[in-house]
């Protein structure tokens, strides 16, 4: 097999096998494991291109990226603009390895992430139907109160846990406010490492700031599976710019505040 490619071969859905559990991006996700680890691909292999997969599996383009975002937030694939999905290592960045509290501090914080995600989609998600114009503009605000905090220097932390928490507000389920409170601090802490490692790169900033205005655009339309997967994609953008830190990061300063998730919580 070339190292460089992964040529797809008849699977589950040429055979008439068919998958019995998770949405079809989970299932596809699933599958497409299962030939990385059958073939025992390397870190670095590139994947087919999202069309020649799309035929391989028989569902739409779109399936597969959900697909490749999944297996991407587990930290199994990387992407590259222009060139594709690679297989890179499961587990923790490698830039986090060699101290087993900030390993362990790492792996809280992508495990949180993964709670948040179904958090987050579905309180977008009840927002975009339930808002009303004076929570729209509560919302719109908060996320302007983000911008402001960041040129003025400001970590912007608070002001990112009051955005989440309008939307939760916005859905008019007190219970979906009360389960974000129940995981303030935690996602309070969560926050900080995140944006203390946003704030280190320009392309990592511009991305959050564009996830954002996604979702409160998707709750502005009332589309609430465009704010659902908005919000979902923000949540695996947020575990993809975790597991791309450098060392010198998990070293430093995000490693601290990652610790700070263990100690205070425990997980």
């Amino acid at each position: 097999m070339n190292p460089s490619t992964v040529s797809p071969s008849p699977d589950a859905a040429a055979s008439g096998d068919s998958f019995t559990l998770g949405t079809l991006g989970e299932r596809v996700a699933d599958k497409l494991l299962q030939r990385i680890r059958g073939d025992g691909l390397a870190p670095g292999t590139r994947l087919p291109s999202e069309h020649s997969m799309a035929l391989h599996f028989g569902v739409s383009r779109t399936v597969v990226r959900e697909a490749i975002a999944l297996l991407k937030a587990d930290g199994l694939l990387t992407t590259r603009k222009g060139s594709g999905a690679f297989i890179c290592d499961r587990g923790v960045p490698h830039a986090a390895t060699g101290d087993p509290l900030t390993e362990q501090s790492v792996q809280s914080l992508l495990n949180l992430t993964e709670v948040r995600r179904g958090l987050e989609s579905e309180t977008a998600a009840l927002a975009a139907v339930r808002r009303t114009p004076a929570q729209l503009a509560d919302i719109e605000h908060a996320l302007r109160r983000i911008e402001e905090a960041v040129a003025a220097g400001v970590d912007g932390v608070e002001e990112d846990v009051q955005f989440h928490l309008r939307i939760a507000e916005a859905t008019g389920n007190p219970y979906w406010v009360k389960f974000v409170e129940m995981f303030a601090q935690q996602i309070r802490l969560a926050i900080k490492v995140t944006r203390a490692n946003e704030a280190r790169r320009m392309d990592f900033a511009n991305q959050v700031r564009e996830e954002h205005e996604k979702i409160v655009s998707a709750i502005a339309a009332g589309e609430p599976e465009l704010a659902r997967i908005a919000a979902g994609d923000h949540m695996l953008g947020v575990a993809e710019r975790v597991r791309l830190a450098d060392r010198e990061f998990w070293r430093g300063k995000g490693g601290a505040l990652a610790r700070d998730l263990v100690r205070d919580f425990g997980q």
